[in-house]
């Protein structure tokens, strides 16, 4: 078997084993989600009426919503190793290419369901203009997996402390911030703009070009925090 099916086999078999442990417990979704639905309903009453609120401010409320609901649950992927003791054991088990690239693949499906229900709740609830929607969905796809990029390495990094939420909120910012403003602009253009591909076709290759970037660079990083 060649390196690279090695290692795509073994991110298979931890993004599974991570996703059957979340299906029985729940606790990363249940925090992601609940955090969220709670959020986008107290600014949907706080805002009303909602049409008094500009555009720009909604699109930045939503994705201000979807980070802080991320922070709530992405640490979690590299934390219940730690409480479950089976870190050592899948250091043994499995090369840190192939943890990094499983834990990722949990994490942006779990932004994906974060996004799937937040989004179209905060459509309805703070009525949010929309002009395009093929545009919208691409963009909280990009946006999304851009988030779990930025963050899965740090979720690593902070597993060991004792204050995690705290450390891995203040520690992720820094680097969820660019993608954070591209997506912001993106999404009122897809709000507002009749040609929004043309205005948000920056935003989606700045957002394209993030995630080549920070993965191999959290790779890199990864292995060193994987194997100490």
């Amino acid at each position: 078997m060649n390196r690279s099916s090695s290692w795509a086999h073994e991110a298979i078999a931890v993004f599974a084993k991570d996703w059957l442990l979340e299906l029985r417990t729940r606790v990363a979704l249940g925090a992601v989600v609940l955090f969220a639905v709670t959020s986008v309903v107290a600014s949907g009453f706080a805002l009303a009426p909602p049409s008094g609120v500009p555009a720009e401010v909604k699109a930045a409320l939503l994705w201000v919503v979807i980070f802080f609901a991320a922070v709530a649950g992405l640490s979690r992927v590299f934390v219940v190793e730690e409480e479950t003791r089976t870190a050592d054991a899948l250091r043994l088990a499995v090369s840190s290419t192939g943890v990094f690239a499983g834990k990722l693949a949990f994490n942006a499906v779990l932004m994906w369901t974060l996004c799937a229900i937040t989004v179209p709740l905060y459509l309805l609830l703070l009525e949010a203009p929309l002009r395009n929607a093929s545009l919208l969905v691409i963009v909280v796809l990009l946006g999304s997996t851009a988030l779990a990029c930025a963050t899965t390495a740090v979720g690593a990094i902070v597993a060991k402390a004792t204050m995690r939420g705290a450390l891995f909120g203040v520690l992720s910012f820094p680097v969820a911030l660019p993608p954070l403003l591209v997506v912001i602009h993106a999404t009122k253009a897809a709000w507002l703009s009749d040609n929004a591909w043309r205005v948000a076709a920056g935003d989606l290759q700045v957002l394209s070009g993030f995630m080549l970037v920070i993965v191999p660079a959290s790779v890199l990083v990864f292995e060193h925090i994987w194997s100490e």
